[in-house]
């Protein structure tokens, strides 16, 4: 029977969410008009939420990495976005995170923040439902990594 009520609620409160409301309880969407969120917005809170968490040495994988930098340097990239990617409804985002993590770090647990931080930070900021964060673990850095690349 618990189930039943909880299948039920959740029905109920799906129904009452249909008018996504930021933190402030502001909607996106009134009679006077409607507030659009760029993809580029989503992804930029997404990576800075990200980069918040411990454990999490770099976005992206290697080679997205050598490219993003290149393109910071020339002025045409923006390091917040690098290894992040979205996808942006009128009333969801669903994010997709490629992530490099400290040597010694529990991948489980930092990817578990990562998810945690990401929702809380895109959900409180944009009012949208994040709906999923994909996390993937593409390499680990170990130290002295860096002192390899300058010999």
């Amino acid at each position: 029977m618990p189930e039943t009520q909880s299948s039920s609620q959740s029905a109920r409160q799906a129904t009452q969410s249909s008018e996504v409301t930021r933190r402030d309880s502001e909607p996106l969407s009134t009679d006077r008009g409607k507030t659009t969120i760029a993809d580029s917005v989503v992804t930029k809170i997404a990576g800075i939420g990200v980069r918040e968490v411990a454990g999490v040495h770099a976005l992206g994988g290697g080679a997205s990495r050598a490219v993003g930098s290149v393109t910071h340097r020339v002025g045409i990239g923006d390091p917040r976005s690098q290894g992040v990617s979205v996808e942006v409804g009128e009333l969801q985002a669903a994010v997709d995170v490629k992530v490099v993590i400290d040597y010694g770090e529990s991948v489980p647990r930092v990817a578990k923040e990562i998810r945690e931080n990401v929702i809380r930070r895109v959900q409180g900021m944009t009012g949208l439902s994040v709906t999923e964060v994909n996390v993937e673990v593409n390499d680990m850095y170990f130290p002295g990594d860096d002192q390899d690349d300058s010999e």
